[in-house]
């Protein structure tokens, strides 16, 4: 089964969120804010966009040429916003998790149902993943002598534990703001 484009709904949050963007500005965009959890090069950013105007996505809001180079601005359509919200609503599972991050980074609103689904369903991955390390972290490590046989490996279990101890609490502080 092929892999889903999660380039477009990226995009499309993009320009949902700032309308009459270039390419060059969504570039930028990935450089920097969207840069810290997600990457997208100038080689696939281009024709995800000719694509998109394809598939009725978005359309070029403004067109012109400046005396260096042709400038596109596009914007979204009623089609790519109503793509954009049911991605936005797929749910989150084991395997997208990492979309997540993506997912929330549109989300404009404290009171939304879709941040508190979003944010209801991660407690319930990330303590069941928590609860699996912990069960490890006991079967493998309950003497001190296996800690030392293995030393390096109760290190990364361990710090596995913390990050998700941390991502459960962040959570949880985060679905209490949003009521």
């Amino acid at each position: 089964m092929p892999k889903p484009r999660i380039l477009p709904n990226v995009i499309l949050g993009l320009l949902d969120n700032h309308p009459n963007m270039s390419g060059r500005d969504i570039e930028n965009e990935f450089q920097t804010e969207i840069g810290e959890f997600w990457q997208a090069s100038h080689s696939q950013i281009y024709p995800e966009l000719k694509r998109m105007l394809t598939d009725g996505w978005i359309e070029i809001a403004t067109e012109r040429v400046d005396e260096d180079a042709k400038v596109i601005r596009y914007d979204i359509t009623i089609a790519g916003h109503d793509h954009l919200l049911a991605w936005l609503h797929e749910p989150i599972t084991a395997e997208n998790d990492a979309l997540s991050s993506l997912k929330l980074y549109f989300i404009h609103d404290r009171h939304s149902p879709t941040l508190a689904k979003i944010l209801r369903t991660q407690v319930e991955l990330h303590t069941k993943k928590l609860s699996h390390l912990r069960q490890r972290q006991q079967q493998l490590f309950s003497k001190d002598a296996q800690i030392d046989r293995q030393y390096g490996h109760f290190l990364i279990l361990t710090r596995a534990i913390e990050r998700e101890e941390n991502n459960v609490d962040w959570l949880q502080r985060t679905l209490a703001g949003s009521k």
